[in-house]
C-alpha cells in the first residue's frame, strides 16, 4: 500500500535505523498510554461508586417525599390527592423523629420510623436489606440497622427500651417507655443509615410521640426516579400549602454535588499525566527536528511547502497519540475487567487492605463503564498529543532551505 510521502517520512522518523523501534517513541507512547488507562480506571469506578451510592440511597428514601414542617392530620386525603397524579404509582404515610434506645445500660439516640408494615414494600426497598431475622412490625417490635446491633451487642430476638420524648416533656405525670421486640436486622450499607435509625410499626410511632392519627410525612414513588423532579412539580399543584414535595435528589443534594465535583477534579488532575506525555513528545519532537535540520532544507530545496513539512512532524504526534490512546484504552478496560482480583493481590502482596470494607461498605471495587466518559477521554489524548506537536512543526516548517544547509 502507498503511502503519502509525509506519512511515510514521518514513520521513519519514529523508527531508527538499528531498531524495531526508537526508545524514545516508546516512553512518549508508554506515557500516553498511563495516563489514558489511569483515567479510564478511575473514572469508571468513581461512577461505579456513584452508581452504587444512589441505589443505596433509593432503597432508602421513597422518590417523593410529601412534609409541610409540622403534623400532617389528614394524611389519607394527602394520600389519595398524591395518588391522583400520573406517574405516582404508591404513597403511604410515615411518622419520623428522635427516640432514645436503651438496652443493657447503654443508650442509643437513633431516629425512629414508623411505617405501615403492608404498604412499605410499596414505598421502599426496607424488605430487600433485611439480613437477619424478618421483616415483621406487627405488634410491639421493631427492626434496627447493623451496625446499631453490633455497636450495642443486639440480637434478633432481644428486647429494646424506647423512650420518647414525651416521656421528659410532661413532669405532672408518668410515661412509661415502650418495650420492643427485636424482629429483624436491616444491612443498606451505608453507615449513617445503618447506625442510625430504626423503624416500627406506624401506630406504635403515633403512640409514642402522642400524635393520635396525624403523621410526619407521605413518601411517594414514581415509575422513572430520574424523572422525579418533574413528577414534583404536578404534585406540588394538588398539595394544599404548606405541604410541599422533595425529590430523593433534594434530601441528597449536597452528597450528590459532592460527588460530581470529586469527579471532576479527579479527571483535571489526571489529565495532567496525558499533559505531561504531550511535553516530553514535543520535546521530542524539538530535538528532531534540529537533527533533521539539513534534511528539511533539501525537502523544501525540493519544492516542499510549509504545510508538507509541517504535516511530516504532526503525523508523528498523530501516530503517537493515536497508539498511545488505543493502548491505555485496552489496558484499562482490561484492568477494570480483573480490579477485584488485582486488588486483592495487591492486599496481599503489601499486608494492607486497600478498600476496606468497614469504611466503603462495598464488598467488591464497584465500576462502571460509560461510553460519553471513555470517547471524552480518548478523544481529549488524542488531541492533546495532535496539539504538542504543532509548535515543533511549525518551527520545521519555518525553516529556510538556504539557512538550513548553509554549513553543509
Amino acid at each position: 500500500m502507498k503511502l503519502p510521502w509525509e506519512l511515510f517520512l514521518s514513520l521513519r522518523y519514529l523508527k531508527p535505523k538499528r531498531t524495531f523501534v526508537s526508545v524514545i517513541t516508546v516512553i512518549s507512547i508508554l506515557g500516553v498510554t498511563l495516563g489514558v488507562m489511569v483515567l479510564i480506571l478511575v473514572m469508571a469506578v468513581m461512577s461505579g461508586f456513584d452508581r452504587d451510592l444512589r441505589e443505596k440511597i433509593l432503597g432508602f428514601h421513597a422518590h417523593l417525599t410529601i412534609s409541610g414542617g409540622g403534623v400532617i392530620e389528614e394524611a389519607q386525603e394527602v394520600v389519595a390527592k398524591v395518588r391522583t397524579v400520573p406517574h405516582v404509582t404508591a404513597a403511604a404515610p410515615y411518622t419520623l423523629g428522635l427516640v432514645l434506645l436503651e438496652f443493657n445500660n447503654r443508650i442509643a439516640a437513633p431516629y425512629m420510623k414508623g411505617v405501615d408494615p403492608h404498604l412499605e414494600n410499596q414505598v421502599s426497598r426496607l424488605t430487600n436489606f433485611v439480613v437477619e431475622g424478618r421483616f415483621d412490625l406487627d405488634g410491639e417490635k421493631v427492626l434496627i440497622g447493623r451496625e446499631l446491633a453490633r455497636e450495642y451487642g443486639i440480637w434478633v430476638g432481644d428486647r429494646v427500651t424506647v423512650f420518647s420524648p414525651k416521656n421528659f416533656v410532661k413532669r405532672d405525670e408518668v410515661n412509661l417507655p415502650a418495650e420492643m421486640e427485636v424482629t429483624g436486622i436491616y444491612e443498606f450499607g451505608m453507615y449513617e443509615y445503618d447506625v442510625g435509625f430504626i423503624f416500627t410499626s406506624l401506630k406504635n410511632m403515633q403512640e409514642l410521640y402522642e400524635l393520635r392519627g396525624g403523621v410526619h410525612a407521605v413518601a411517594a414513588m414514581t415509575d422513572d426516579p430520574i424523572h422525579a423532579t418533574a413528577i414534583k412539580h404536578e404534585v406540588n399543584k394538588v398539595l394544599p400549602p404548606p405541604l410541599r414535595a422533595q425529590t430523593w435528589m433534594d434530601l441528597n443534594q449536597r452528597l450528590f454535588a459532592a460527588l460530581v465535583v470529586e469527579k471532576n477534579v479527579m479527571f483535571f488532575i489526571l489529565i495532567f499525566i496525558i499533559i505531561v506525555a504531550a511535553f516530553g513528545l514535543c520535546s521530542t519532537q524539538i530535538t528532531v527536528v534540529v537533527q533533521k535540520t539539513r534534511e528539511i532544507g533539501i525537502l523544501k530545496s525540493l519544492g516542499a511547502t510549509n504545510p508538507q513539512v509541517m504535516l511530516v512532524f504532526v503525523s508523528q504526534g498523530l501516530v503517537v497519540g493515536l497508539f498511545g490512546t488505543l493502548l491505555g484504552l485496552g489496558l484499562g478496560m482490561l484492568l477494570l475487567t480483573y480490579r477485584n482480583p488485582f486488588m486483592h493481590q495487591l492486599s496481599r502482596l503489601t499486608g494492607y487492605e486497600l478498600f476496606p470494607k468497614q469504611l466503603y461498605h462495598f464488598n467488591e471495587l464497584p465500576a462502571q463503564i460509560i461510553p460519553a466518559d471513555i470517547a471524552t477521554i480518548c478523544v481529549a489524548s488524542f488531541l492533546i498529543c495532535t496539539l504538542a506537536s504543532v509548535f515543533p512543526a511549525y518551527r520545521a516548517s519555518r525553516l529556510e532551505p538556504v539557512e538550513a544547509l548553509r554549513y553543509e
